[in-house]
């Protein structure tokens, strides 16, 4: 029988989505799926949600978003945009009864609009109100398959992992969380002064290891200046982008995951530059880490760069802004609004944390 897996947990008798949770368990049943995750008692992290991805047919995300929940349902839309092919014909369904993802869905929307998300996203995560528009969704993909995201292999993988230590005097790692697809000149412009602003302070830069849009700015932004550079990525994505020249250490792993886990554990700090649904993705990692008060995340310092927008009257992260607002807490990350005002608020926030241990 093809399993789905639930997102989702009842916190008891009183929980209001637990009736539409019992509904759906039983459309599930009677056609003939087996059900992951039915009582809402597992946990995923970032060294087993592959796995679990593996193990599933499909995934359905259910009312009352979490940010856990969120951050599983843009990694999966990660993974199709990636072409993991673990994620090859499965359907992923988000019941929105409550209207708890339709600020995801706005995000996303605006994202798509920037152009950092190149695919239509409703193509993928698939939104419907009822369970019966559940059963009926995943039935269509069964039929139809999941559609081409449009991207093509240009090298084949043949990397290994590296390092070079940090030169004397480092103060410290950034990782820049960003865009690998942005074309305005303008950004990229702000990825390659960042970067260089990072070596030019004796800071370490760390990425994606990406060779395009923004995130490729940064990486030439600090070699060009001769910083340390460390990078992570994947062989399925490489295929697709290739690495980036210069950098000092490279850390391949095996999916977009685990990957994440080794930009985390080498840096010190996090800038989160525009991007796309993996730039959001790797935001609410780095949350859901500090809510947990996980020891990777123990006194780094998230930043925000809520760059103005083109047209003078948005800036580039206000939904994800409108996104987070249920957990808003003001030791979670810091929002900053000038490119000049990055490092400064970086290397402040930094010191107070060498201060305060």
């Amino acid at each position: 029988m093809p399993k789905v897996r639930l997102s989702g947990t009842i916190t008891g008798s009183d929980d209001p989505n637990r009736e539409v949770r019992a509904k759906m368990l039983y459309q599930l049943f009677s056609r003939g799926w087996d059900i992951y995750n039915s009582n809402g008692d597992q946990r995923i992290t970032l060294s087993n949600i592959e796995r679990k991805i593996v193990e599933a047919n499909a995934f359905i995300f259910m009312p009352g978003a979490s940010l856990e929940d969120l951050f599983k349902a843009i990694s999966i839309f990660v993974g199709y945009q990636t072409l993991d092919p673990n994620l090859s014909s499965k359907a992923t369904v988000i019941l929105n009864a409550d209207g708890t993802w339709t600020p995801m869905f706005n995000l996303l929307g605006n994202l798509h609009t920037l152009g950092t998300i190149r695919q239509n996203y409703r193509n993928y995560l698939l939104e419907t109100a009822n369970p019966e528009g559940v059963l009926s969704e995943l039935e269509k993909v069964q039929r139809l398959g999941v559609p081409d995201p449009g991207r093509t292999k240009v090298t084949e993988c043949s990397e290994t992992s590296y390092d070079t230590p940090l030169p004397a005097g480092s103060t410290g790692n950034v990782c820049i969380f960003c865009s690998a697809s942005i074309e305005d000149e303008s950004y990229l412009e702000d990825g390659y002064a960042l970067g260089r602003e990072l070596a030019m302070n004796q800071m370490g830069c760390v990425s994606g290891a990406g060779t395009t849009g923004v995130m490729g700015a940064v990486v030439r932004g600090s070699v060009d200046a001769g910083g340390w550079t460390g990078g992570s990525n994947v062989p399925h994505i490489i295929e697709l982008e290739g690495l980036p020249e210069g950098l000092s250490s490279f850390w391949l792993r095996n999916d977009i995951y685990t990957r994440m886990e080794a930009m985390i554990e080498n840096s010190d700090a996090f800038v989160i530059f525009p991007g796309g649904a993996g730039t959001v993705q790797e935001m609410l990692a780095l949350l859901i880490f500090k809510q947990m008060n996980h020891p990777c995340m123990m006194g780094k310092p998230v930043i925000l760069y809520n760059r103005l927008n083109p047209d003078g009257s948005t800036r580039f992260w206000d939904k994800l802004i409108d996104l987070l607002e249920p957990w808003e807490n003001d030791t979670l990350y810091t929002i900053v609004e000038d490119l000049d005002a990055i490092v400064p608020a970086t290397k402040g926030l930094l010191k107070h944390k060498i201060c305060a241990s």
